[in-house]
Formats: C-alpha cells, sequence, structure tokens
C-alpha cells in the first residue's frame, strides 16, 4: 500500500471519529475522559502511572473507538450506568490484529497511544496534528498524563451486568470511608464462607461439648439425684384409738355434686349416735388363717405363676369369644345365601348369641375351677408346719377394729360420718384392712383421695367405692385434660377396663352406642359418663372383690402405690385374708412394733400383678402433675348423684315399691343395717429419700 493511500485511510478514520461525536455542552464543563474526577475538575494525579504501548498489539479499530467514543459521550452527559461505563471498557480493551492505528501514521509502533490522543482526535484535530509534523512529539507530550488516567480509569469503575445501576467512580486521590474498601474487595471476589462464622460455629459447639461432658463427669462424680426411691417407711398406721387423729369429721351437708342423702356430723354427735366406736374382738379359729414358718404358698413366685396362669385363661377365652361370633356371623351369611325369611334369621341369630353366651359362660367358670385348683395346689406343696393365727392379731387372739355407720333421722336424711385427712400427699402407698364395708340397696361408701377446693385441677383416686349392690372392685382417676391410660403395657395387670356405651350426643341426645373403653381420665370427656374417668376393674376375684360378696369372705385387703417417679399408680385386691402375700400381711403385723428395726418394709414387687396399672409420670401419656396435694377421705353416703341414679337400674324390686331412692332410705329398712365400715387399719407408706437413679 502506498504512502498516500495510507494516510488517505488514516485520514477517513479520523473523520469519521469526529463526525460521530457530538458537540460539547457549552453551558457546563465538560467531564474529561483523562481524569476520572468529579465532572469538570483538572486536578492533575498525584504521581505517574505504569503506562501501556502499542508493542503488546492491542490495536484501537474504527468500532472500538466508536464504542468508546459513545459510552464517554454518555458519561459526559451525567449518565453514570452500565451501558456507559462497560461500553468505555470494551474500546478500552479491544484489540485487533491489524496494524497499529498511529504506529504508521507517527513511525513508531511503540510509540504510547492513549485516551487523551483518542479525545484529541475526536474533536477534529487528529488530521492537523499528524500533518503538523509534531505528531509524535504531541502524542509523547501527553503520554505520562494520560497513561497515569487511564489506570486510575479502569481501576476505579466497577462493572456491574449490562443494564444495571450503581456505577461508582472514585478519584485516586479521594478519601477511602471506613469500611469502603473492604467493601468493594468483597464484592469483587467470588462468594465464599466466612472463616470467622465457621471458626465462631465450631467453637461453640466444641464449648457446648465441653458443658456436656463436664456435667456428665459431675453427675458421675456427685452420683444418682436424691429421690424417693428406697424402701417403704411407715408414715401413718391408723388403728384402735389412735385412727382418729389422722382426720377431721367434717360437718354439713354434702357437695352439690354428690347430693346425698344425708347429714354429716361432728365426732361429739356420732358418737352420742353411736355411729362411730372402736372395739375389739376374740376371734374365733374359723376366721384364723395359716401362718407358715417356710415355704409360704404366698411367696412372690407363686403369685406371679398364678397370675400368668390367668392371664392366659383370659386369653384362651377371649379367642373362645370371638369364636363364637364369628360363627354367629357365618350363620347370618349362610341364612341370607339360602334365601331364609326373616324369622329363620332371627332364630338363627338367637341360637348363634346363646351359643356365644353358652362359651362365654363354660370359659369364665373353668378360669375359676383352675384358678381355685391352683390355689390348693400351692397350698399342697408347702413345706414346713403351720399354725392358725388372727390375721393381724393385738396380742393373743383378739383385734382391734374401728367402725363407722349412719342413723336415720326424722327428717328423712341420714346422719353419717365424713372423716377428711390431716395430711397432705404427693405420692405413697395406701393400704386398708377390711372385714365389712357398706353394702346394699342406696348406698355410697368410699375411701379416696382428693383435694376437694382443687379439683378437677388436682385429681382425685377412688382406691375403694361401692355403689347399691356392686360386687367387684374398681379403681378410677380423675382428672383435667391429657391424662389418657392408652399406652399400658401389655401383661402388666389381670384388670381391664370399665366400658362407655350409650352416652347421649351433647347436641342431639340420641345415645351413641359405640364402645368404647374407659380410659380418658379426663372429667368431662364428651365420649364417657360425666365424671366416668378412666377405670380398671378386677378381673381375678370379679364378683367377689367388694360389697355384699367381699363381706361373706370376711372381707379384704385393697393396696394403691402412687409412684410418680417410677412411673405409675397400681391397685390390688385381696381376698379373703388367707390370700393376701406374707410380705404384705407381716408389714401390716409389724407396722406398729417399737423396734423399728423388726418391722417388716412392703415390697409390693413380691405381690404379683395388680387388676390396676395406670402409667403416669414422665414418658406416659400423663403428666404425674394431674394428682397432687391430696388428702384422704373416708366416707358413708346415700343415694345421691351416682347410687341414686342407678336405683331403677340396680334395685328393680325396691324401684316397684318405692319410685327414689330417697323415699327408699327414709323407710328405715333393715338392709341398711349392712351399711357399716369395719376396719382392722389404714397403712400409709412412703419411699424413702436415696441417692439412685429411677
Amino acid at each position: 500500500m502506498s504512502s498516500k493511500s495510507k494516510n488517505k485511510d488514516e485520514h477517513e478514520r479520523t473523520s469519521l471519529l469526529a463526525s460521530s461525536s457530538a458537540p460539547p455542552d457549552q453551558s457546563r464543563p465538560r467531564p474529561s475522559l483523562l481524569h476520572p474526577y468529579h465532572p469538570g475538575t483538572q486536578q492533575e494525579p498525584s504521581s505517574p502511572q505504569p503506562q501501556f504501548s502499542m508493542s503488546s498489539r492491542q490495536s484501537l479499530t474504527k468500532s472500538s473507538l466508536e464504542e468508546m467514543e459513545r459510552g464517554a459521550k454518555r458519561l459526559a452527559d451525567d449518565n453514570i450506568d452500565s451501558d456507559s461505563v462497560n461500553g468505555l471498557l470494551a474500546g478500552m480493551e479491544a484489540s485487533d490484529d491489524d496494524a497499529s492505528l498511529f504506529g504508521d501514521k507517527v513511525g513508531d509502533e511503540d510509540a504510547p497511544v492513549t485516551m487523551k490522543d483518542l479525545e484529541y482526535l475526536a474533536s477534529g484535530n487528529g488530521e492537523e496534528m499528524m500533518e503538523g509534523g509534531g505528531g509524535r512529539e504531541e502524542l509523547h507530550k501527553h503520554s505520562e498524563r494520560v497513561h497515569e488516567s487511564t489506570r486510575a480509569l479502569r481501576s476505579s469503575i466497577r462493572r456491574v451486568p449490562s443494564g444495571g445501576s450503581g456505577m461508582k467512580i472514585r478519584p485516586p486521590s479521594a478519601e477511602i470511608e471506613p469500611g469502603e474498601e473492604e467493601a468493594e474487595e468483597a464484592e469483587k471476589e467470588p462468594p465464599r464462607l466466612n472463616v470467622q462464622v465457621i471458626s465462631m460455629v465450631a467453637l461453640t459447639l466444641f464449648v457446648m461439648m465441653l458443658l456436656v461432658a463436664a456435667l456428665a463427669l459431675g453427675t458421675l462424680a456427685v452420683g444418682p439425684p436424691r429421690q424417693p426411691l428406697g424402701e417403704y417407711k411407715i408414715l401413718e398406721a391408723q388403728v384402735g384409738e389412735d385412727f382418729w387423729q389422722y382426720y377431721n369429721f367434717y360437718a354439713g351437708k354434702d357437695s352439690a355434686g354428690s347430693n346425698g342423702y344425708i347429714t354429716y356430723v361432728s365426732r361429739d354427735v356420732a358418737g352420742r349416735d353411736g355411729i362411730i366406736e372402736v372395739v375389739t374382738e376374740e376371734v374365733p379359729e374359723e376366721k384364723m388363717i395359716e401362718i407358715y414358718d417356710e415355704g409360704d404358698p404366698r411367696a412372690v413366685e407363686d403369685w406371679l405363676a398364678e397370675d400368668m396362669l390367668f392371664l392366659d385363661q383370659l386369653k384362651r377365652q377371649k379367642e373362645a369369644e370371638e369364636n363364637a361370633l364369628d360363627e354367629q356371623e357365618g350363620g347370618d351369611d349362610s341364612d341370607g345365601d339360602e334365601g331364609s325369611g326373616s324369622g329363620g334369621s332371627e332364630s338363627s341369630n338367637s341360637t348363634s348369641t346363646e351359643k356365644a353366651k353358652t362359651v362365654t359362660t363354660e370359659q369364665k367358670a373353668r378360669a375359676n375351677k383352675e384358678t381355685e385348683s391352683r390355689t390348693l395346689h400351692l397350698q399342697s406343696t408347702t413345706h414346713g408346719p403351720s399354725k392358725l393365727e388372727p390375721f393381724n392379731p393385738d396380742t393373743n387372739n383378739t383385734e382391734t377394729f374401728v367402725v363407722i355407720s349412719s342413723s336415720p333421722t326424722p327428717e328423712g336424711p341420714r346422719n353419717s360420718v365424713r372423716l377428711e385427712g390431716r395430711r397432705r400427699f404427693n405420692r405413697g402407698l395406701f393400704i386398708i384392712d377390711l372385714r365389712h364395708m357398706p353394702a346394699g340397696c342406696g348406698t355410697w361408701p368410699a375411701f379416696w383421695l382428693t383435694d376437694e377446693a382443687n379439683w378437677p385441677v388436682n385429681g382425685e383416686i377412688d382406691i375403694v367405692e361401692g355403689v347399691n349392690y356392686q360386687d367387684t372392685a374398681k379403681t378410677a382417676l380423675h382428672s383435667t385434660k391429657e391424662c389418657q391410660m392408652d399406652d399400658v403395657p401389655e401383661g402388666t395387670s389381670t384388670g381391664s377396663w370399665d366400658t362407655s356405651v350409650g352416652i347421649p350426643n351433647g347436641k342431639t341426645g340420641i345415645p351413641d352406642m359405640t364402645f368404647r373403653w374407659a380410659q380418658n381420665c379426663f372429667v368431662y370427656d364428651p365420649h364417657q359418663w360425666i365424671n366416668q374417668g378412666c377405670v380398671a376393674t378386677d378381673l381375678k376375684l370379679e364378683g367377689r372383690s367388694l360389697g355384699m360378696p367381699l363381706n361373706q369372705n370376711g372381707g379384704g385387703v385393697y393396696a394403691l402405690e402412687w409412684d410418680p417417679v417410677n412411673t405409675h399408680i397400681r391397685s390390688w385386691i385381696f381376698s379373703p385374708h388367707g390370700r393376701v402375700p406374707s410380705n404384705l400381711r407381716d408389714a401390716m403385723r409389724t407396722a406398729t412394733n417399737e423396734d423399728v428395726g423388726t418391722r417388716i418394709a412392703p415390697d409390693t414387687n413380691q405381690w404379683g400383678l395388680p387388676y390396676g396399672h395406670f402409667p403416669i409420670g414422665d414418658g406416659t401419656n400423663c403428666p404425674a402433675g394431674h394428682f397432687r396435694n391430696m388428702r384422704l377421705v373416708i366416707n358413708l353416703a346415700f343415694c345421691g348423684s351416682v347410687a341414686g341414679n342407678r336405683y331403677f337400674m340396680d334395685c328393680p324390686k325396691k324401684f316397684k315399691k318405692f319410685k327414689t331412692c330417697e323415699e327408699w332410705v327414709a323407710s328405715e329398712p333393715d338392709e341398711l343395717k349392712e351399711a357399716y365400715w369395719k376396719i382392722r387399719g389404714i397403712y400409709v407408706y412412703q419411699r424413702a429419700w436415696e441417692r439412685k437413679w429411677a
């Protein structure tokens, strides 16, 4: 290419660049491309920066010049956005393999090319500069100043994605705000985890591990916590004349909830009327029990074996009942397939139902027979001699009893007794040795734990409670919400649960015939009778553990273990007295010994399985706080909200003549002579405090 044509091309490039630039606004200073400071400033850089030259072959083409100039124009108009800055930088960083834009013109490719030169050319003075012969000297004259500004511009412009905002141009000499440099460096660097945060988290975890380890070591060093887990110690032995000192006599009407047909009287009135007394009786030989020196059949191994046998019998009985029901349903289907009429179907159903009843009765009879055989077998295989003694003698062959009864009044309601314990309990083992309990139509006796002023918040536990002619022992718990007995471990009791069927719907009043177990202790559970609670019923002595049948057997011993630390409430009934475990019998016989070392501590693990097992406390569906701060109560009521409401069902013969329970009681029938307590003693134990794991 000739020098003339080459000069012509260079002239055309320069002319195009000059024609593409808009004339500067004369009303205000134009921001210099050389100095990225505030628009219009002419401040010189404080120190030169390293230069770059055309020897790197980074050439500025026509299109690069145009792009760069457009960016510069937007900057000049204060359009400091990403498009302006990115366009400017794109022009600065453009490269091409062609010859340098100015290298041939000035005759030296290593001559510095700067933005000042570009601006100079864009203003239309480039051609004059080159033609004047002083182009090289003019370029070198501006190089030091231009290169420093170029470097400053490149380092101070922060690029963001196209179309964004927030461009910031800071002069190199400007003062950096505290934290600004670190923030900019953080934005330039790729995201990464904060080392300080990781270190703090690791340190926190390490400290927590140290604390846990220290706590564990401290626990091992100090030992287990102090808890009531030791053996039982006698707290109250309520026997003889000392019986009354443990109670207050309540005088007045019955509570509105019970609404019994009675008036409770003071101790003086009760003594005057003869409805409380302490009697000592000689025990006839036929009422004595066998005491074995060794090989007692009431040892723990025999009790557990008997209970396991009983549970096995219950299982077989349940299977027989289920098979009978399956046969009944199968018979119904068969009759339907044969096209039998309704009369035939009813006949078949009746036959199947009778068969089911027959199977159930036979199973129960066999279970009772095997239980009696087991008892006889235990007694016939004992070792060592035996002798007859009163169950719990005073001295020689006598026993002392506390008797509580009632008396009629001209007004109708009977005078009766309600004893309220003076001590409050949050745990304990409660034992009552009965020789007779109130029984008969209209009677409602109870031996229970309660906190009347805070009922049902602090709960209620019914240890012994009879209504009319009921003959099977029950233990009932009453509480507020969230206390359910649906987590009882299998094989931990010989009893079952009461049922709740026919509960009227709260809105429609229609009875709900759905079969349910009474396992919710909440007194207002909508699917149970009001204040029914969770009720465990005895099966092992079914029909013989309460009321008149119990009295005919000479009474029995009831025990309730309230042990929240060991997470349970458990209840037992032993009748007759010859079947009371030897450990329990010996504990009651030695409870009043002056020599503490001769007292026998009761051990519930030697008594066999309870008939009632209620899980409470940690890890159960009933927090232990539902039962607290309760005291013992012994009372004898008549009629009222329970016995009175059941009167027409439980006493159908009486109901034919006396339409209400109150009329029956007011008639002073001889049957009410059996309505009295005869108590050998009440024994309250509590576990000793020990440093021991639960």
